[in-house]
Parts: structure tokens; sequence; C-alpha cells
């Protein structure tokens, strides 16, 4: 068994075990990843992401999406990935079928379940929802807060991140007793098929680009899903981890998925032109004589566009799959460098960067969603400091202590009282968020 094989297995060993939960349990009619899909699918932080945006806030056209079909896009692509991947790594190492009794069917299903999960942390306004949050701490207003805390908890709110925030809803449900741990329990492989960024915040690099994976609240889980996947330590620090293989899976599922389809939304919404959606995706699908044969015969633009966008993400998963396979070494020894997409070759890698240029300057600078972005930089900070100071001086803020759900209010220490308001603003949807600031400032009454 040569040395590759033997680094797949090692980290494979644990995948099917829960966090928080021994022994197997469970049910024979569903694998274990089939229901972390299942378990994550019900939860309500997920059914919330129905009205958080994706391009554009609560789009009134049924063809373009939110972050929730957004995310089962996601799923349905990443299971294709997994499972590709798994079949040629498979027949490349067949050991590891034996030594693991994992099946490339078993794999689609863990990269599916994690891209399913992989947007649950992001506040309202997406990622300018990160840096309003981040902002308001690093303002005197929020800063005063963060008075006694350690710097690496300090750092946690004045850098926050939507994957670290989805990591914690995920394995610390809000209001659970002690000692339920784990959250929703998930599978250690689906948790490390989730985790893109597998390392803590860097205080030092506070108000620069600062990508991390967990909150120090989630440290402990984090350690455990590290070590059950044999993810290796970068530095001295146990909290610096090589990236979980599969989690490039997801990571690739999400970038196909918002480059290909942002843009055909762009196109619904008038955006981008007929002919130049059509052009790209004709260069990226590369139909075949016959396939182009149907394209020509669809009644509608509307039709052909899909059909494009069909076979243009296939096609991209499996370049994606072979940038995966072909890097295996490196992924393993963790000096991989970039996501698959970026490594994507040729004529197709410059075509998507193409797309995301566009996408860019045609939508993403589009006067609504800027005027979205603009409104979540004054909605999120008002909110943040109402429900804080609910949570320091209940008795003189009763009304907002009395909004929070009562799972919202069981932290006892400073950061966990903070760790409160911030997960119950960025637990908002866009909506939600948008109604209560107007409903606090009287612009817009309940039952009025």
């Amino acid at each position: 068994m040569s040395d590759i094989t033997d680094l797949w297995i090692r980290g494979l060993s644990g995948v099917t075990r829960r966090l928080g939960k021994e022994g197997p349990g469970g049910d024979e009619s569903r694998s274990v990843f089939q229901r972390d899909y299942d378990r994550i699918i019900f939860f309500d932080a997920f059914r919330r992401l129905q009205n958080k945006t994706q391009v554009l806030p609560a789009p009134n056209r049924e063809e373009v999406r939110n972050r929730l079909t957004h995310s089962l896009e996601t799923a349905s692509v990443g299971r294709s990935l997994g499972y590709l991947a798994a079949k040629k790594l498979w027949e490349r190492h067949p050991e590891i079928y034996l030594r693991t009794g994992l099946t490339p069917t078993d794999m689609g299903y863990m990269v599916s379940a994690a891209a399913l999960a992989h947007d649950i942390g992001n506040p309202p306004f997406g990622h300018e929802g990160e840096k309003a949050v981040s902002a308001f701490f690093r303002s005197p207003a929020g800063e005063r807060y963060l008075e006694d805390l350690n710097p690496f908890e300090r750092a946690d709110f004045q850098n926050f991140e939507g994957n670290a925030a989805g990591f914690r809803i995920l394995t610390r449900t809000p209001g659970n007793p002690p000692d339920i741990r784990g959250g929703l329990r998930l599978s250690f492989g689906t948790l490390g098929a989730f985790i893109k960024y597998p390392q803590e915040v860097d205080p030092a690099r506070t108000g620069q680009k600062n990508k991390y994976g967990f909150f120090q609240s989630e440290k402990e889980y984090f350690l455990e899903t590290a070590e059950a996947l044999a993810m290796r330590s970068l530095t001295d620090s146990p909290h610096r981890r090589t990236r979980f293989p599969w989690a490039y899976l997801t990571e690739a599922a999400d970038d196909i998925c918002y480059t290909i389809i942002d843009y055909e939304d762009g196109y619904h919404l008038g955006f981008i032109p007929f002919e130049r959606i059509r052009d790209k995706f004709e260069a990226l699908a590369r139909l075949d004589k016959e396939r182009k044969k149907i394209w020509n015969s669809l009644p509608s633009e509307n039709r052909k566009i899909g059909y494009l966008r069909a076979h243009t993400i296939n096609r991209l998963i499996g370049l994606a799959v072979d940038v995966f396979t072909e890097a295996e070494k490196d992924i393993l020894a963790g000096t991989f460098r970039g996501s698959l997409t970026d490594c994507i070759p040729g004529e197709d890698g410059e075509i998507l960067r193409t797309v995301l240029s566009e996408s860019q300057e045609k939508i993403y600078h589009h006067p609504a969603v800027l005027k979205n972005e603009a409104a979540g930089k004054t909605v999120i900070p008002f909110l943040l400091e109402k429900f804080l100071a609910a949570r320091f001086e209940p008795d003189r803020y009763k009304q907002y202590h009395l909004l929070m759900p009562p799972e919202y209010r069981t932290g006892n220490t400073r950061y966990e009282k903070i760790m409160d308001a911030v997960m119950f603003v960025t637990s908002m949807s866009d909506r939600r968020a948008v109604e209560w600031y107007k409903n606090f400032n009287g612009i817009q009454l309940a039952d009025y």
C-alpha cells in the first residue's frame, strides 16, 4: 500500500463518527451522511436562508435565486463532485474501500451535506453584513463591550466571519442543556468538508483579510473534528491545520454555482444580454452535435440558457474533479494553493475569470445591490447596539431583552453575552432585520 493510499485511509477512518455522540446509532434506511443532510434541511437556521440575499434582496422574479435555493443547488453539485472524485480515487487506490467500507456514493452524500450547510452562518446582507458587524466592534460603540476579553476573543468580533458562525450554528444549538454536546451532532466527515478555513482568527490581522473557520467558543469542537480526520497541524499551534481534502470539493460546488448561476440570474434580471451569456456558456459547455440540435429546437431564450447552464455546470464538475485527483499529493500534504476552479487550465479557466469579472461589474455593482449593501451598514449596527444593551442591562432595556428568544439569553460570561447578541442579529433574514429596524425607529409599526 502506497503512502498516498495510507494518507487517504487515515483521513477517512473517522468520518462516520459523530460530534458529541458515541456509538453508531441511527437506522439502516439512511447512511450517516444522508442523516446529516436531513438534519440540516429540517433545521430552522437553514429555512431562514430563504429570505437572505444571494444576488438581489427579496427578488420578485421566480427565476432568481435566494440563499436557500443557491444552497440546494450547491448541494446537488457537491454530490456529483464527491461521487466522481471518490470514484476516480477508489479506482486508483482500491485499498480505500477495502479498509474503510466507504463507497463513492457515501462521499457524494458527505460533500452534499456540507455544501447544503455552507452558507448557514451568513448574516443579513451577505458579506457586507460581515463587514458591518466587524466595523461596529471596531467603533467606540462596540469596542466598549470588548473590555476584559483576550486578544483572540476580541478578534472574533472585530473580524466577524460567517464561516465560523456557521460552524457554531451546526455544533452548538442555542438553548441546549450543557449535557447535550455537539449541536446537530453531525458526522466528523460532514463537519470537515464544511470547514473551509481550518484555523482560528489572527488578532494581528484585525481589519485585514482574516479568514478563519471557528470562534474561540467552538475551539474544542474544531480540535475534536481535526483529530478525528487526521488534519495535521501546520504550525506549533494546534489551531491551524491542513484542510480536510473533501472541503476543496465543497468549495468547488459553491464556486461553480455562484459563478455560473449568479451570471444566469444577471441575465434574468436584464443585466447581462442574451448574446453575451449564450456565447460564454456555449464556450464552456462544448455541446456535441446532437445536443446542439436539441438546443436549437428549444422554444425560448430562457430555455436555451437553462439548457446551456446545465451542461456548463456538468462540464465544470468534471474539470474540477480532474484538478482534485491530479493534485492529490499536494492536497494531502497541505501544500495545494488556491481553489479547484482557480486551477482549471486553459481557455476554460480564462472564460470563468471573464464571467466573474463581468458579474462584478454588471451584477454586484448594480445600484439595487449597492443600495441593499448600504442598508446593511445602517441596519446591523443599530440592531447590535439594541440587543447588546439588552444582554448587559436587561432591566433597563426590557422590551429588547424580551424580544430576544430565550435561547439567545443563556450566556453568562462577557464573551458569551456578546456572542448571544451577535448570533441573534446575524441569524435574522434580510427581511426580518429591515422590518425590526423600521419597527424600532417608528417608520413602520406592526399592525398599524
